[in-house]
């Protein structure tokens, strides 16, 4: 039961190409957005789409497949978990920021599916 305390699981597009960057030592850090959309129809009978917006972060193997396979539009699933930190902006100010780290991603579409 441990491993379902911090678990994520969404299918959604892509919202940007990903940025990827190497570290010291060639480890990879990929950060990306994704959309979840849910639609419902109203009281009045029309239908509403609500869109959710996601930060995604892949490290080591994982983000050298985003690299080499994910483009904005990409319809992905993935599954990770939330991470909170902050930073401090260019003014000096303190950010908070949620994300959720990948450990398994998996390519929807017409394109053959690769599994991480």
């Amino acid at each position: 039961m441990y491993a379902l305390k911090n678990k994520v699981q969404l299918i959604g597009n892509l919202g940007n190409t990903p940025e990827v960057k190497t570290f010291d030592g060639g480890r990879k850090m990929a950060t990306f957005r994704m959309a979840t959309s849910e639609s419902y129809r109203n009281a009045k009978g029309e239908k509403v789409t609500e869109t959710q917006w996601h930060n995604l972060v892949a490290w080591g193997k994982i983000a050298e497949i985003v690299e080499k396979y994910l483009d904005k539009g990409k319809e992905i699933a993935i599954e990770g978990k939330l991470i909170n930190r902050s930073y401090n902006d260019k003014d000096g100010n303190k950010k908070y920021m949620t994300e959720i780290q990948i450990n398994e991603l998996l390519m929807l579409g017409t394109k053959a599916a690769v599994e991480a």
